[in-house]
């Protein structure tokens, strides 16, 4: 008997790659040797570049679960375009964890920054392809609109972080924050459920 591929089977998936990438996050957390509070100051690039990961994680997460509710039916370009976004948020450790070795230097916080760009234009696609098919009476034109609109901001500000980033890289990463602020909420409200 073959077994059919559903929508929560992908979602099920989804989630344990993202369970996969926090937890390899998360060993790169290394204590201090010293015994006072003060060894884990310059820790901070190292804790606020985790913090920021792991917010966009959660946010990905997040709205990853409110996009499928609206899947009508699972296509393989679905299912592949969904893959190429699990692929690229994966590189998330490294760019974290070069991130904070570098205390914020410009071509890692670029290369952060790029890797933001590219997690949102997947996750962008996997958006309009499942809002393609989703029933009108539950993501009306203006929902999608919303929805296309902040997603070209937050692509905007992505891409704006990275240039400012070749020149002021704390000032480049203070821009992923302010742009990961429009997500915290997914697009869709919980309340228009199918």
């Amino acid at each position: 008997m073959r077994e059919e591929m559903t929508p929560d089977r992908v979602t099920a998936f989804t989630d344990g790659v993202f369970a996969v990438i926090v937890t390899v996050m998360v060993l790169e957390l290394k204590a201090p040797d010293q015994l006072q509070f003060s060894a884990l100051w310059p820790l901070w690039p190292t804790a606020i570049s985790y913090a920021v990961s792991f917010l966009l994680i959660a946010i990905i997460w997040i709205n990853h679960h409110h996009l499928m509710r609206f899947v009508a039916h699972l296509t393989l370009g679905l299912i592949w375009i969904n893959f190429v976004h699990l692929f690229l948020v994966s590189f998330l450790p490294f760019a974290t964890s070069w991130v904070a070795r570098t205390q914020l230097a410009s071509s890692p916080v670029v290369l952060y920054a790029g890797l933001f760009v590219c997690i949102d234009i997947a996750y962008n696609v996997l958006e309009r392809q499942i809002l393609s098919q989703a029933d009108a009476q539950h993501v009306t034109a203006g929902m999608r609109r919303m929805a296309r609109r902040r997603s070209l901001s937050v692509l905007a500000a992505f891409a704006a972080a990275m240039l400012v980033a070749l020149i002021a890289p704390r000032l480049g990463f203070g821009l992923i924050c302010a742009a990961l602020i429009l997500h915290l909420r997914p697009d869709l409200s919980p309340s228009r459920r199918p």
